[in-house]
């Protein structure tokens, strides 16, 4: 029996958004929306019937705080893919922290929605492109308190913050896979962080990096 592909619950109370998401969605091949919601309580009650692999979630829903809702779909292990027009650096961080996986932009292009679902279900992490640019260039800045991480850590953590993967950062920086998996392991430890987008934006809310 083929794979229904990857489903997608999508909670998002303006009605034109959450149609065009789900719309732009349904032409991918291995994704499949298997519900949509106005509320984070009908999200939440859909969640539990439907098992999503993915929730697109809007950041600011009438029935709950902006990271309330996240919140309560992470406690549910679901994989979290913010989806908001509010880029300030304390929603970023705070929805990050609250267990969000992805922070998507709306008004992105259909590849990043897409390409969104896809990274966060692999159990990676995915900022929309203006998110990382803004993010790398906070933990480029010389900002001082960089003695955390090594100057090594640094540079991999400005890669993943980019959106290399491991093996993408092993041929940028010539070392082996292994050996980044390792400098990736140790940043997590350092920064107390369960996932790549924690850890940026971690380093850069603490301002731990150098652009060196």
């Amino acid at each position: 029996m083929a794979s229904p592909g990857i489903k997608v619950l999508v909670v998002e109370d303006h009605p034109i958004v959450r149609e065009g998401v789900t719309t732009v969605l349904g032409r991918e091949r291995d994704i499949k929306v298997v519900g949509a919601a106005e509320t984070a309580r009908e999200g939440l009650r859909l969640a539990a019937t439907l098992r999503p692999d993915v929730v697109l979630l809007d950041l600011k829903l009438p029935d709950a705080d902006q990271f309330d809702g996240v919140a309560s779909f992470a406690r549910e292990g679901r994989s979290i893919v913010v989806f908001t027009a509010y880029d300030s650096d304390e929603d970023v961080f705070r929805a990050i922290r609250g267990g969000a996986r992805g922070y998507l932009l709306k008004g992105s292009p259909a590849a990043d929605i897409a390409q969104a679902v896809r990274q966060t279900h692999a159990g990676e992490s995915y900022l929309s492109p203006r998110i990382a640019a803004k993010l790398v260039k906070g933990v480029t800045e010389p900002r001082g308190r960089a003695g955390l991480l090594s100057g090594r850590e640094r540079g991999v953590l400005r890669l993943v913050a980019a959106g290399q993967s491991n093996r993408q950062i092993a041929e940028t920086l010539k070392i082996a896979e292994r050996t980044v998996k390792f400098h990736v392991t140790a940043i997590f430890n350092k920064l107390g962080a369960d996932n790549r987008a924690q850890a940026v934006a971690i380093a850069a809310e603490r301002g731990l990096l150098t652009g060196r």
